[in-house]
């Protein structure tokens, strides 16, 4: 039974209204609501969410578990929050009030029983949810449909495999929509040479639904680093967008019912590249012999680059490949072909065996570069820009020659992207490129209409001497203010209010972005004895991981637990620092690329969040042991509050797993993404109570299986998606080396539920549900007389308001709207049932504005 909102509601009226008279529990009307100050800014903007209820069948019964949103969380006890309690129904027959929980075990529940909750608020019944029958076990497959397989121009066959998942509401409706990344089997990470198949970014209902299918084309390298997927509702309608690199030849494809093709349409190309020739049929693809002639023309205009021509870089190739003059500049054709020949055959082998120029092939080295808005119910474009920056060249100049490894389009191809509440109200989006030499990243708002730029910072190029033998990482940009970023970055970031100003900052790696775009600070530390500088300042460096929240809840602020690959160059191998102001509070010294660390509160005994990397320590940095949990993702799955691990990659089956109580888990018939790394899909709040889901695909990549806790907790705590740094961690999780979520809070087995945030945020849906609720109340006649067409009006004028992005003029429309709610006059009809619950929604948006 799956009954539309509009009946639900209207059940939920007259249902609340029979039960109100049975049980007694409307003695008086709900206070009313007070005039309050005058709205300003709303609070900070997450998502209008349902109850999100999930019925799972096991062997003690049916497992029933619901969110709390943020707005209905008042205060705290020694187990959870308080604030708005729950009515459990099974069949329309009421089984308990539950207080001190989100969920319920119906111990005699049937697979065909049917569930909902409502929310109690002054002893009266409201927000009958939608309506929940039990899944089998404990997951539910969102079916999938897998893009056609494929081959590359040089024949080589390929299929196809769900990767990386997001989720937003791109409808409003207060559920989750799954938007799904399918990569190809031939995906290749930035330095690998090859032809990959095109990528495909799917959005789906929990059903199965595929509303559309964005092709990203040809243009579009498929991996790991190069397609970050940004889902949110950047300007605040409701529904939620989404933002990524595109090329020319990328599309959304949108379906009929019976799943063929109803319509496909191409991105727009900017008007001054369409002017140049730029097509959407264009394929820059680079094969072997298009790399030649590109060394060649490269070559050829040597003697003009502007790093030689400021004296720089070598005058001459003859110079910096170490070999005697024998050219003349500029160098003619034929030149110019011994000198790639040379550089191919000869100097490139020499300074690594694994240096096959020949082979290059695969890459997209050339072409426009885009940043696309989609809208996320439909796939519509909605606004393209140029990505910026551009790539500039085909990394000559970030580096890529001049190590041993000859990498051409590595480091110029490292992305990243996150959102940030940069303001502390509204979601931003950043977008980065490079972060061993040059580092960039660059921030935008959008509004509905333009995709605005916040603030740009960039390093400035690594000066090399030669840029076919140097070591540009850890030197200084040329940027006085931001050089100091060159090979801080890491293949993730976060977004997380460090400084405790109410606005996040952006965590990129071993240094940090203030809010305004400025630089906070980048980290440094002495060399130590054993390393290959002793007593130097060097910077803390890149690394794979990267963990912040409030680890040590005994000292103040948050701290940045992060893992670092520079070996004896660096002067850790894994280090906790200070979130404010990057200092290292302890660290280790390993000498070699430490490429994996997890933070968790896996061992309950222990205060604070544990961290490990080489062996385990607690939050201070004692050590407690020598082995470690695994790395590989981390998920809040238990009853307790602990972290557990998730396990298995490649072709093996995820586990999820306890430090103390061994496996919790086997998620039979499914697998992680991205090889050796061993992520899930998603690991998120996305529905019942606080405790994360897994999604996974199914070994076949039929669907997308998301497992759902059953262990019955104590714990009261708001969904973990009304929390602004976990929100825009969910968001990023995709990125590069997918990274977990955390809030802004202490979140552990022993935490102090009364430092937990009671957040006032705003939810853009919620003015549509008070409009919804109202007409109900209109349609049983519980309002009734002139006060109907004022408390519309009222409303109305909110949710233009709202649609208008101008907070002030909504807050006052429901300050008008509550005012005519506790008027009295003759004609005017609200029965005590209609107030409290208009009373209730109107309460929730006004906090937003004040709070």
């Amino acid at each position: 039974m799956n009954p539309s909102r509009k009946s639900v509601r209207r059940f939920s009226v007259a249902t609340a209204a029979g039960l109100a008279l049975t049980v007694g529990c409307i003695a008086t009307p709900a206070a009313a609501v007070e005039p309050s100050p005058k709205p300003a800014t709303a609070g900070v903007q997450l998502d209008y969410l349902d109850r999100g209820l999930v019925a799972a069948g096991t062997p003690g019964g049916v497992f029933l578990s619901w969110r709390l949103l943020g707005h209905e969380a008042t205060g705290s006890t020694a187990t959870g929050l308080t604030g708005t309690d729950f009515a459990v129904y099974r069949d329309g027959q009421k089984l308990a009030t539950v207080t001190d929980s989100t969920n319920y075990l119906d111990a005699s529940g049937k697979a065909t029983s049917e569930y909902d909750v409502r929310a109690v608020v002054g002893g009266v019944e409201l927000d009958r949810s939608a309506t929940a029958t039990s899944w089998s076990g404990n997951f539910k497959d969102i079916p999938l449909k897998k893009p056609a397989d494929g081959v590359t121009p040089k024949g080589e066959a390929y299929t196809y495999s769900a990767n990386d998942a997001s989720v937003g509401d791109v409808d409003g409706d207060g559920q989750y929509e799954f938007v799904v990344k399918w990569d190809p089997s031939n995906a290749k990470d930035v330095s690998q040479v090859g032809y990959t198949g095109n990528t495909y970014v799917d959005t789906y209902k929990a059903d199965g639904t595929l509303l559309h299918r964005i092709d990203l084309g040809v243009n579009i390298r498929a991996g790991a680093h190069y397609t970050q997927m940004l889902v949110n509702d950047f300007d605040g309608d409701g529904r939620a967008e989404m933002m990524f690199k595109t090329a020319p030849g990328t599309k959304t494809v949108t379906y009929n019912p019976d799943g063929s093709t109803a319509r496909e349409s191409f991105i727009s190309l900017p008007t001054e590249d369409v002017a140049a020739g730029y097509a959407n049929t264009d394929d820059y693809r680079m094969s072997a012999a298009d790399y030649y002639e590109h060394m060649v023309a490269t070559f050829r205009g040597w003697h003009d680059h502007p790093e030689v021509k400021a004296g720089n870089w070598p005058a001459t190739l003859e110079e910096a490949f170490g070999i005697a003059p024998q050219y003349q500049y500029p160098l003619s054709r034929t030149d110019a072909e011994a000198v790639t020949n040379y550089f191919m055959d000869v100097y490139a082998p020499s300074r690594s065996a694994r240096n096959n120029l020949r082979a290059f092939e695969g890459f997209i080295l050339s072409g426009p570069e885009y940043l696309t808005v989609f809208e996320g119910a439909t796939g519509k474009e909605l606004k393209t820009v140029s990505y910026e920056p551009g790539r500039h060249d085909d990394g000559l100049m970030w580096g890529d020659y001049a190590m041993s490894r000859i990498e051409p389009g590595n480091r110029v191809d490292r992305f990243l992207a996150g959102v940030a509440y940069l303001d502390g109200k509204k979601p931003a989006a950043v977008f980065a490129r490079g972060y061993y030499t040059r580092s960039t990243l660059a921030s935008y708002t959008w509004d509905g209409t333009d995709l605005s730029p916040v603030w740009n910072v960039d390093s400035g190029w690594t000066p090399m001497t030669n840029p076919f033998n140097d070591g540009p990482h850890g030197r200084d940009g040329t940027d006085p203010v931001f050089g100091k970023l060159t090979t801080q970055g890491f293949h993730s970031l976060s977004a997380s209010d460090v400084d405790g100003d109410g606005k996040q900052e952006v965590v990129y790696g071993s240094a940090t972005i203030d809010d305004d775009g400025s630089l906070l600070y980048s980290s440094f530390d002495t060399m130590p004895p054993q390393s290959a500088t002793p007593g130097e300042e060097a910077r803390l460096g890149h690394g794979d991981a990267m963990h912040v929240t409030d680890i040590d809840p005994d000292r103040p602020g948050k701290e940045i637990f992060t893992v670092h690959e520079g070996g004896i160059w660096a002067p850790y191998g894994y280090a906790m620092r200070d979130a404010a102001t990057g200092e290292v509070l302890f660290g280790e010294y390993s000498g070699r690329d430490t490429g994996r660390g997890m933070i968790g509160d896996v061992d309950p005994d222990v205060r604070g969040i544990e961290n490990w990397a080489i062996g385990m320590q607690s939050a201070d940095g004692d050590k407690l042991s020598t082995t470690s949990p695994g790395t590989n993702m981390s998920i809040k799955w238990a009853a307790d509050m602990t972290t557990q691990i998730v396990n298995g990659s490649g072709n093996q089956t995820p586990t999820i797993d306890d430090w103390k109580r061994g496996r919790l888990l086997t998620a039979e018939g499914t697998r992680t993404n991205n090889g050796t790394k061993g992520t899930p899909s998603l690991v998120a709040d996305v529905v019942g109570d606080w405790r994360e889901e897994m999604l996974v695909r199914t070994a076949d990549s039929s669907a997308l299986r998301m497992y759902v806790s059953t262990e019955v907790t104590q714990h009261k705590l708001y969904t973990l998606m009304h929390d602004p740094q976990y929100r825009a961690e969910v968001a990023r999780q995709n990125t590069s080396y997918n990274q977990p979520s955390y809030t802004d809070f202490y979140f552990a087995s022993d935490m102090d539920f009364s430092h937990v945030p009671l957040r006032a945020a705003w939810l853009p849906g919620s003015v549509k549900a008070l409009q919804q609720t109202l007409e109900d109340l209109v349609d049983s006649g519980d309002v009734a007389g002139p006060v109907t067409g004022q408390l519309t009006a009222s409303a109305q004028q909110a949710a233009k308001a709202v649609n208008d992005g101008d907070a002030s003029k909504a807050g006052q429309a429901i300050q008008r709207f509550a005012g005519f709610l506790v008027q009295q006059k003759k004609k005017d009809e609200v029965s005590d049932l209609a107030r409290t619950m208009l009373d209730y929604q109107a309460r929730n948006i006004l906090r937003a504005f004040e709070g």
